[in-house]
């Protein structure tokens, strides 16, 4: 039975042009009062599974400057000069937008955002090269070096790289990038992004976001690695197949190491470009949340080193001795307790202020009793999934959601499947008039969605601890998820696919993923078993019990599903929830995501408050209030 209560209370109010409170992470105050400088700080490699020694961080003060460009802006960014004045300090990897930036200032549609720095041109031996690495730019980017184009990329969310080595010059170099970012005012994949943010809808961030890098390679390199390593069946050794592209013809030498020691070796010479090997591994030692065991993986490519690492395991989703469907992690079943991470932070926005922020996040979920975090409609940067690795967090991956420009079509995406559960399983997702519902009616946005599935598939393919595709959520720019479930399905078979979370259910993927935030919690039946027999149930959100920590909070106003008036009527109705979803798992719920980690900007329903110092579910010392200020 619907709750009506519930959903006037949390239906949308309109946004408020209301400045945000600024709140600061302990991470995020340590950047900005100068204790930790990114330029110098030590870090992890920022691509940890194809790291190299000889890189070097850019992140650190730049210079930007905002340039008009009018309705042109679209097309001028791939041709513009640098402006010649109007340059100010920025602190990347963050947005213009955030306040670790220095600059707290909103790109514009109509404008372009100008970056540089110097560059001092590494130290190459004959032969070698120079490549730098953008982890992710929002939007669209032109990159120069001394004046010279030596790269452009369009997508906001996935890294790209250039060969800078015949632009740079001995001594100091010039680097400058020219950002077009239209945000949802154009036909962008931009997750939960809005230039009018307001209840789920949160700042528009723009530029650079995470690292910008350099490093020195070989004329002959490894450019890429893609691992699959899977448990054997009936006994059989467990499988590493390994592809690398690369460039040149030499022979590639990988050995797999378990804390030091060399349990495979395997040596292939590359041919057009790649290089493939399969390698055995008996009595493989398993990855899971309770051992996230890793072996290094050492690569020798002519006079190219590269370590990366593997872990071993399985998962499908296939019926239990029961004949139920569930997650099966190495041939057993686990059962999903997930919360939805949105990795928005109130100094960052998309950007987190640092890896130990990453990691407090993966660890303060751990503690909670959850095991797997839905990364909400963002690609994180590689150190997150790696920290995942490590830590024992499965994650199951949303692609980024985008779709025409202007906001989602309310009637569709919201109130007709929030009123009309029927709704789910009957509304089309093909053809021009459900394009035109669900803002998928431009080709360019269509591709850019097929292209960013892809690479964000391929980018993080090797992670084990990637254990599911969500591909659409609530309708948002959704179109023919049943062809979408199938090009991932050729991309990588050995994940499962949430092909529509939320509604507009298309029988296809292999789960039936509902969002329940106005009904009682129960197991519903697939209706599309006779067609697609075999998925499981998952309540991919709910919850979303709402509680505004006073001194924590970016807005006065709050929004949620729920209200709960203090900290223990809080934890009461969070724990009550939690326990109704934990008992369904004997019912048939295979598992499910309660909305969420943090609260985040005007949402204040996170079970952690925006700036990560209080932990609303985290016992008191006193009856008066159940939260706990974390240690900073």
């Amino acid at each position: 039975m619907l709750d009506l209560r519930r959903v006037l209370a949390s239906k949308p109010k309109p946004p408020q042009d209301v400045e945000l409170t600024e709140l600061w992470t302990p991470w995020g105050a340590r950047v900005a009062s100068g204790e930790k400088d990114l330029a110098t700080a030590p870090a992890s490699h920022p691509r940890p599974q194809l790291a190299r020694e000889r890189w070097t961080s850019l992140n650190g003060w730049w210079e930007c400057a905002f340039v008009a460009a009018g309705p042109d802006a679209g097309a001028a960014w791939r041709k513009a000069a640098p402006p010649a004045d109007g340059w100010r300090p920025i602190r990347v990897p963050f947005s213009p937008e955030a306040p670790l930036s220095g600059v707290r200032r909103q790109l514009k549609p109509t404008e372009l955002l100008w970056y540089r720095r110097a560059l001092a041109a590494p130290a190459l031996g004959p032969g070698e090269r120079a490549i730098l690495h953008l982890d992710a730019v929002d939007w669209a980017c032109a990159v120069l070096v001394n004046g010279s184009r030596v790269a452009e990329h369009v997508g906001g969310s996935l890294p790209f790289c250039a060969d800078v080595t015949d632009a740079l010059r001995p001594g100091e170099n010039r680097l400058e990038l020219c950002v077009h970012d239209p945000s949802d005012a154009g036909p962008t994949l931009r997750g939960k992004q809005r230039l009018a943010r307001g209840g789920i809808w949160y700042t528009a961030q723009s530029g650079i976001w995470q690292d910008v890098w350099l490093e020195a390679v070989p004329a002959a390199h490894v450019r890429s690695l893609a691992v699959d390593a899977r448990p054997g069946r009936g006994g059989a050794p467990a499988s590493v197949a390994l592809l690398a592209e690369v460039t040149g013809s030499d022979e590639l030498l990988v050995r797999v190491l378990d804390e030091g020691r060399e349990v495979a070796r395997g040596l292939v010479r590359a041919r057009d470009g790649r290089a493939t090997l399969t390698l055995e591994l008996p009595d493989a030692r398993l990855w899971s949340p309770d051992d996230p065991h890793l072996y290094d993986l050492d690569l020798a490519y002519g006079a190219d080193r590269v370590h990366s690492y593997l872990g071993v395991r399985d998962v499908r989703v296939a019926p239990d001795a029961h004949g139920t469907p569930r997650v099966l992690l190495n041939g057993e079943p686990v059962f999903l307790r997930g919360v939805l991470d949105q990795g928005y932070w109130p100094d960052g926005l998309l950007s987190a202020p640092g890896e130990e922020a990453l990691a407090h996040d993966i660890r303060t979920a751990r503690e909670l009793g959850f095991n797997l975090l839905r990364k909400h409609l963002k690609v994180e940067q590689p150190r997150f999934y790696a920290l995942c690795d490590r830590m024992g967090m499965l994650v199951w991956q949303d692609m980024v959601s985008g779709g025409d420009p202007g906001p989602y079509d309310a009637l569709h995406t919201s109130y007709l499947p929030t009123l009309l559960r029927a709704s789910w399983s009957r509304h089309a997702d093909a053809g021009p008039r459900a394009a035109r519902q669900l803002s998928a009616a431009d080709p360019a946005y269509r591709a850019a969605w097929r292209e960013a599935c892809e690479g964000t598939v391929r980018l993080l393919g090797a992670h084990p601890c990637v254990i599911g595709w969500t591909l659409f959520n609530e309708g948002w720019g959704q179109f023919d998820a049943r062809a979408a479930a199938e090009a991932v399905r050729a991309l990588d078979p050995t994940r499962p696919i949430d092909a529509t979370s939320g509604w507009y259910d298309q029988g296809c993927g292999d789960f039936f993923s509902v969002h329940n935030y106005f009904r009682p919690l129960e197991v519903w039946p697939d209706p599309a078993r006779g067609k697609a027999p075999g998925r499981a149930f998952a309540i991919s959100e709910f919850g979303g019990v709402s509680c505004a920590v006073p001194g924590h909070v970016s807005l006065g106003t709050s929004y949620g599903y729920e209200r709960a008036d203090d900290l223990p009527a809080f934890a009461r109705e969070v724990r009550a929830l939690l326990a109704r979803a934990d008992a369904l798992e004997a019912e048939g719920l295979a598992g499910y995501v309660y909305t969420q980690l943090t609260d985040v900007e005007e949402e204040t329903n996170g079970l952690l408050t925006y700036d990560r110092r209080v932990n609303k579910l985290a016992p008191g010392d006193s009856g008066r209030d159940s939260g706990v200020e974390l240690a900073t």
